[in-house]
This record gives C-alpha cells, sequence and structure tokens, in this order.
C-alpha cells in the first residue's frame, strides 16, 4: 500500500519511485495521520492551481503550521487581496529591473569560481550556489554585506525539518523569529531614509495606503527565503543532474544556446519545489473519493512534472526537451513572482560553470541533502575538475 510523508527522510532521498505509485495507484491519496490530501498527476495538479476559488491559498501555503511567522505573504493570498499585494510588488519589480542584474550575477559568479577553481576541487553549493542568490536578493532589497552570511544561515535554518516531524524544530521558529525581526527594523530605518532600491519603493507603496507594514514584512521574509532556497537548490540540483548525465553536459559544451533550456529542463525533471499546500473550501469529487471542505492538500509539482500522461518519457533527462507546460514555478495566479530572475541566475550560473570548469564530477559520498517539507535539494555538492588559473 502507497504511504507519502513529505516529511520523511527517507522520502526526501529519492521520491520518484513513490510519486509514480501515487500517480498510478492513488492520484487521490488521503494520508490519516498526518491529515491531508495529496494530487500527483499533472491534471490534478494543474487545475488545482488554476482553481483558487476551491483551493484555497489564504490558509497556508504549507502542510506545517507556521504559527506567528504566518505573515500575509502573496504566495498565501486569495483574490482580491493577492491581486492588490502583487500588482503593487510588480510596479516595483519590473522587467527592466531585474534584466539590470544580469551583469551583477556574472560578475558574482565569475568571483565566486575564481575562489575554488584553481584548487580542482569545491563545493558548487557551499562555495557558489548558496552565496550567488542571496547576494542578488540581498541587493535588491538593499540588505548590507554584513548581514548577508547571517541571513542565508537563518534562511536555511527556518527551510530545515525534523525526520518525519510535520511542524516547525525550535531552531526553525528561532530563525524565523530574526528575519521577521530583523527586516521589520530595516522596513522602518529605511522609511526614515529612503533609497532608490526596491525595498523603498515598496515603502513609498506603503505609504500611499496600497500595502501594509505586514505584508511588506511577509514580502521580505518570502524573498529572502524562497527567492534564496529554491535558486540554491536548483543550481546544486543542476550540476548533481549534469554530473550524472555526461552526455547532456558535452551537448550543451558544443551548443551553449541550449543552456536556457537545460535550467528549464532541470526545474522539470529535478524540481525545487517539489510540494505546495492548499485548503479544501468545499467537498471536492476526484478518482471516486471525497475530499472534505477544510482539509488540506499537498499539490506535489515535483511528481505532475514527471507524469507520463502529460510528458513523453518524462524520467529522462533531456536538455533539448520542450518543456512547455512545467508546473516548477507553479501555475495561474500564483505563479512564481522571482522566476524571471530564477531563470536568469540559473542560466548565467551554468553559463559560468561550463565556462571555467566544464569537466566537473560529483563526489557522490559528500552529498548532503536539504530535508524539508517542500523543497527538495542539498546543502553540499562537493565536485572536482581539472583546475584553471
Amino acid at each position: 500500500m502507497v504511504h507519502y510523508d513529505p516529511f520523511a527522510y527517507e522520502t526526501h532521498e529519492n521520491p520518484y519511485p513513490l510519486y509514480q505509485q501515487l500517480r498510478d495507484e492513488a492520484p487521490a491519496y488521503y494520508n490519516g495521520e498526518l491529515d491531508f490530501w495529496a494530487l500527483s498527476r499533472y491534471a490534478d495538479v494543474r487545475n488545482a492551481l488554476i482553481d483558487h476559488d476551491t483551493f484555497c491559498s489564504g490558509q497556508g501555503f504549507l502542510l506545517e503550521d507556521i504559527g506567528e511567522l504566518a505573515l500575509p505573504m502573496v504566495l498565501g493570498m486569495d483574490p482580491p487581496d493577492h491581486a492588490r499585494l502583487r500588482g503593487t510588488i510588480n510596479r516595483a519589480m519590473t522587467p527592466r529591473r531585474v534584466a539590470a542584474l544580469e551583469e551583477p550575477i556574472r560578475r558574482l559568479a565569475r568571483r565566486l569560481l575564481d575562489g575554488f577553481a584553481g584548487s580542482g576541487r569545491g563545493d558548487i553549493v557551499a562555495d557558489f550556489a548558496a552565496v550567488l542568490p542571496m547576494n542578488i536578493i540581498s541587493e535588491l532589497l538593499g540588505v548590507p554585506h554584513a548581514d548577508r552570511t547571517e541571513l542565508r544561515r537563518w534562511a536555511d535554518d527556518m527551510v530545515e525539518r525534523d525526520d518525519g516531524v510535520k511542524g516547525l524544530p525550535a531552531r526553525a521558529v528561532e530563525a524565523g523569529g530574526k528575519i521577521v525581526a530583523y527586516f521589520d527594523a530595516m522596513l522602518r530605518r529605511r522609511a526614515a531614509a529612503p533609497s532608490d532600491d526596491l525595498l523603498s519603493l515598496l515603502i513609498a507603496a506603503e505609504q500611499r495606503g496600497e500595502v501594509s507594514h505586514l505584508e511588506l514584512l511577509g514580502f521580505c521574509f518570502l524573498l529572502i527565503i524562497a527567492g534564496n532556497e529554491t535558486t540554491a537548490k536548483l543550481i546544486g540540483n543542476m550540476t548533481y543532474q549534469l554530473s550524472r548525465h555526461p552526455e547532456q553536459r558535452q551537448r550543451l559544451i558544443e551548443h551553449p544556446s541550449l543552456i536556457a533550456n537545460a535550467v528549464e529542463e532541470v526545474l522539470r525533471y529535478e524540481s525545487s519545489t517539489h510540494m505546495m499546500a492548499r485548503t479544501l473550501t468545499r467537498d471536492l469529487e476526484l478518482h471516486g473519493r471525497t475530499l472534505e471542505k477544510g482539509k488540506k492538500v499537498a499539490l506535489i509539482l515535483a511528481s505532475a512534472n514527471r507524469d507520463h500522461r502529460y510528458w513523453a518519457n518524462p524520467d529522462i533527462f533531456d536538455v533539448g526537451r520542450d518543456t512547455t507546460g512545467t508546473l516548477a514555478f507553479g501555475f495561474s495566479i500564483h505563479h512564481c513572482l522571482g522566476a524571471s530572475l530564477a531563470r536568469m541566475e540559473g542560466t548565467v550560473a551554468l553559463q559560468e560553470i561550463l565556462a571555467r570548469i566544464p569537466d566537473f564530477a560529483v563526489e557522490e559520498l559528500g552529498l548532503k541533502r536539504v530535508h524539508s517539507g517542500n523543497v527538495r535539494g542539498f546543502s553540499h555538492v562537493p565536485i572536482r575538475f581539472t583546475a584553471s588559473p
């Protein structure tokens, strides 16, 4: 009998056979012990992302209760508040502002690679992927350099979960509280002395009455965790999969125009965000079962991205694949606000890695996985390669 526990470390190691079993045997799955439903097929997950009237985000986008850390965040809002807050953020976080980050991302990527390329060994997460997105997001928000390492550590602690436990461990609660306190103080300082950064633009929107202080605090909290953690995991997963599939890496070296598409294939094949939660606003009949009003539902994005009912040969990693329809960044009104930035970071990172250390190989015995209910990736990906000056 199929058993799905998103908090079990055993699940995190290789969930894909379990996801296939869910799709084939229990497409509407109920975990009685943890009291949630799970949807795993592409069509069901996509439909749930579209039907926000039935699958409510406003009661939390995680299965677990995060208590006082449940700030008003755009990811956890329903219309009309969702449209109001997202519209404000979009007006500040313009495509032009995001595009202007490409050169800073590239310069930072090269500098980080310079730090270990001469040694022939490194950790693509600890030395590169964990640093790159945090610094870029910090630039967007105007976070001082001196504070970024500690913020990254708090974000890491906030994501990690204990084995088989549906809930936040004490270290996550403490880290989350520190992040909230940090940005609360920062928002108040910036309101008194505005600059030309993203945060100052959003504070101006608050002063016009478009958003609240708590909503801005929730945006900072979400961006520093989701924007950092998922992109860091993307780069780590990308390095790992290209090491496991050297023929695909060679295709990219010979045809660098495929690099952006390779990022999309990594997002499909090894999604950073595996699952998001919703709450049912009504009873729903699906696959011969009744999903009850008020119950949490896990939408398993990573399973949908491997469903053979939508994808041809979904378990084959192919950097030339047509990835149209991927649910890696969600869908419909809750499509990830930072998707374009994450894609840019992933593309630039891969371009620079292949240019500087193209023959990298992951040392699998040194891999260390992050354990989270909804994010999948590594905290350590040691690599070896031919040293370059």
